[in-house]
């Protein structure tokens, strides 16, 4: 039994990660107040559908925008300050919140304004957050710190999102805004006891270039690119949360709603506490293109059933196969990944992680309207799997990839290369 639970080494190795990990779950349980009080309070200003979807059409080009010049940032400043200002920035937006949902009359634009100004900040954050952990983690504990940050975000998600509804029912708006702030308080304080984590002193300056530079890098790794590639088909074939509302009526279940959004995280949940497996998984590719296939398999049989309690399950079991893959993603870019590139790397994985579902959000609303909702689940989960199914076929090295014999994790592992290859 104890081989499954989590492997808290990194927990007990390192200080800087013990540090972050608290500053993020913090973060994470602040900012998902603020991530289910932001369209209640647009629903209570509008009462317009259209308005609230909005907020997603706002934050996707910043992020995108934003989350390729964070990953230039990261390799060129101290990834340690790159953090602490964004969140320090993040935390006067929530201010900016509060302040606005005191006014007598609150304003709409001001929502908008920090969606997209909130987007932009997490897209420079990210790449940082995710390129500084190879440093503060041994190379042998990247996969148990995977999973450990995946418990993080969960923990969070699961959290967050429950007490916010209570408490905006109960106490209102300004409470769930001012508790974000608070938290983003802690977070601050305790990135501030991480240590520096500067650039190389021969770091290429933010540029066009440099972020050519990463996306070329990126090009000619293949495994690289396949985890991006199938990431990518997984969200935007398989990703059918934007028609949850009229699944739910279609299973005479409304009350199910929330249980439907709370079910991927509680299946992703399961695997991070019996995640002590994943680090004697050495195949990580296969393991990539075999969850992601898992999850679109899982996510058709939820659009066939009729029993909503077996949608639930399966749904469930998804978020679990989601998580699988995610570990394993991870784990490949911090073990092959060189540090001067890390943090481009990440912002292109950022790029892979967030367009999918944004598009798969009109890819499945789409087929709906044209089909059904059912339809639009069941032929989307197995289109999913065909589309891994070409990916793997098309890139051998993503299938071959070995941690124990590829030259890319043998440089980083044995701390032999300091820089990347050249890349033609």
């Amino acid at each position: 039994m104890s081989r499954l639970l989590p492997d808290l080494a990194p927990w007990r190795s390192s200080r800087d990660f013990r540090l972050l990990w608290c500053a993020g779950v913090v973060t994470i349980f602040g900012s998902f107040l603020t991530i289910v009080a932001l369209p209640v309070q647009l629903k209570e200003l509008t009462g317009s559908t259209l308005a609230v979807g909005a907020i997603g059409a706002v934050e996707l080009v910043p992020l995108i925008v934003f989350g390729l010049y964070g990953g230039a940032l990261a390799d060129a400043l101290d990834r340690r300050k790159l953090i602490l200002y964004t969140e320090a920035a993040l935390a006067l937006l929530s201010v900016g919140l509060l302040a606005n949902t005191l006014l007598p009359h609150p304003m709409v634009w001001p929502l908008y304004a920090v969606a997209a100004l909130s987007s932009a900040l997490i897209g420079l954050q990210r790449p940082a957050l995710d390129a500084i952990v190879p440093r503060i983690v041994p190379h042998d504990q990247l996969t148990a710190a995977a999973a450990l940050n995946a418990l993080r975000w969960q923990i969070g998600a699961i959290a967050g999102p429950s007490l916010a509804g209570v408490l905006i029912a109960f106490a209102g708006l300004p409470w769930a805004y001012g508790i974000d702030i608070a938290t983003y308080a802690v977070s601050v304080v305790l990135t501030l006891g991480l240590r520096p984590s500067p650039a190389a002193h021969d770091a290429d300056k933010p540029s066009l270039r440099s972020i050519a530079e990463g996306a070329r890098y990126a090009w000619s790794r293949k495994e690289l690119l396949g985890t991006y590639a199938i990431d990518l088909a997984a969200m935007f074939f398989a990703f059918p949360t934007a028609i949850f509302p009229f699944l739910a009526d279609d299973l005479h279940a409304p009350w199910s709603l929330g249980l439907m959004y709370a079910a991927g995280t509680v299946g992703a949940l399961a695997v991070s506490v019996t995640s002590g497996w994943s680090s004697r998984v050495h195949h990580h590719g296969r393991m990539v293109a075999l969850a992601a296939a898992a999850w679109g398999v899982a996510m058709s049989v939820a659009g066939w059933m009729h029993n909503v309690w077996l949608v639930l399950l399966f749904l469930a079991v998804a978020g679990g196969c989601d998580m699988v893959s995610g570990i394993f993603r991870g784990t490949m870019w911090n073990q092959t990944i060189p540090d001067e590139l890390r943090g481009r790397l990440a912002g292109i994985e950022l790029l892979s992680f967030s367009v999918g579902p944004q598009l798969g959000q009109v890819r499945v609303g789409g087929m709906a309207a044209l089909t059904s909702v059912r339809t639009s689940i069941w032929s989307g989960g197995l289109a999913c799997v065909a589309a891994v199914g070409l990916l793997a076929a098309a890139l051998p090295k993503l299938m071959s990839y070995d941690a124990r014999t590829n030259e890319h994790a043998a440089r980083m592992r044995d701390g032999k290369a300091t820089e990347a290859e050249p890349v033609a």
